[in-house]
């Protein structure tokens, strides 16, 4: 018989996340007034935000202490708003600032004492003189501290300034941001899954994302075979593409980025496709 989607999380995961608990706060009796959705609901909300999100996501964040949903009678996770907000930030500030999990934690200890974060961007890393920037679109509401985080809330996205601006990285600053092995990084240049930015020695955004994908992808024992073979799918797809755009590429001229265009199309039809074959198959 199938596996619900309301099944307890893994047992070491259960075990962390009551640690977490335990050593948080008592459950405000507010909170416990508040209206509750169930994970199914939640992943409705967010999933039009945040398209790459699962159930998976949501249960490993809870493992690692990020979350902490009350609990039905019969054993069931409910959220609350308060813990809707909260997903909102965390995937928010790693999708837009890429901070790993140890950071996002911390800073969500700040929130619950009141107090505002601050973080760096990964290019004003590589600049000692340069302020922290705040994660604008906190504060708010001081019983959870994340009122207005997050996209679709009332103020700015909280990284419009920022979201498109480029990333510059010596070789250094993509292992620290990244969290990768010197081994690690060095695999995945042989095999030109990561590489620096055309005619600089520097390391540009999508090579964080790729280095952070590699490095959390093979905590589920998915390495470098696997990875190889994802590259080559993709550069299948791209010749593919290629040869179906060109007689256009010609036609739009300068006043069309027909590549860019149909590159954002192919990205949302290839994860949509992927979403759907692993909902078929988890």
């Amino acid at each position: 018989m199938p596996k619900s989607a309301e099944s307890p999380a893994s047992t070491a995961g259960e075990a962390r996340a009551r640690a977490v608990e335990s050593a948080r706060a008592p459950v405000p009796e507010s909170r416990n007034r508040q209206p509750t959705r169930s994970i199914g609901q939640v992943m409705a909300i967010l999933r039009t935000e945040f398209p790459e999100i699962s159930i998976s996501k949501i249960r490993f964040l809870e493992a690692e202490g990020l979350l902490s949903p009350l609990r039905a009678p019969s054993g069931y996770r409910r959220y609350t708003e308060s813990d809707l907000e909260r997903l909102r930030y965390v995937l928010s500030v790693q999708r837009e600032h890429y901070l790993p999990l140890k950071v996002i934690r911390e800073h969500l200890e700040q929130i619950d004492r009141g107090q505002t974060p601050q973080t760096q961007t990964p290019q004003t890393q590589t600049s000692q003189t340069q302020t922290p920037q705040t994660l604008s679109g906190l504060g708010g509401a001081p019983s959870n501290g994340l009122s207005g985080a997050g996209p679709n809330l009332q103020g700015p996205h909280p990284t419009a300034a920022t979201a498109k601006q480029p990333v510059r990285l010596t070789r250094q600053e993509l292992l620290d941001a990244s969290g990768l092995t010197e081994s690690a990084l060095s695999e995945l240049e042989r095999t030109q899954i990561v590489a620096t930015r055309r005619g600089t020695a520097h390391y540009g955004r999508d090579a964080l994302t790729l280095a952070i994908a590699a490095r959390r992808l093979a905590e589920y024992g998915i390495d470098g075979r696997h990875l190889r073979a994802f590259k080559l799918a993709a550069e299948r797809e791209v010749g593919l593409v290629e040869q179906a755009i060109a007689p256009y590429v010609r036609r739009a001229g300068s006043n069309r980025d027909v590549p860019g265009d149909v590159t954002q199309l192919v990205i949302s039809f290839h994860a949509a496709l992927v979403r759907t074959a692993m909902e078929r198959s988890v």
